[in-house]
């Protein structure tokens, strides 16, 4: 079994995801995007009512923490889950 002791970074990449996914909005986004596929941010700005400029810094958060990636088309970038671990907790958080 691992602990702290034995594998700290482990640990710390966990907690990382965790703290990303922590806010309410990024959380918000995240069930979003595990029940659509995939959003952009005008999509994700109608969900969420809030500016533009603030759906951009939490999807800015959630790339840099690995949990979603986008993909351009066109002129829009489209947004989805890539880490697994995070659709596992969304599905037990929301019993999906």
């Amino acid at each position: 079994m691992e602990t702290i002791n034995t594998n700290p970074r482990l640990f710390e990449k966990k907690a990382d995801i965790l703290k990303a996914i922590s806010n309410p909005s990024r959380l918000c986004i995240v069930h979003s995007l595990y029940l659509n596929g995939v959003c952009n941010v005008s999509q994700m700005q109608n969900c969420l009512d809030k500016a533009q400029s603030t759906v951009s810094q939490h999807v800015s958060k959630l790339k840099a923490a690995n949990i979603i990636s986008g993909e351009r088309k066109g002129k829009e970038i489209y947004y989805s889950l890539k880490n697994e671990e995070v659709k596992k907790i969304v599905a037990i958080f929301f019993k999906e």
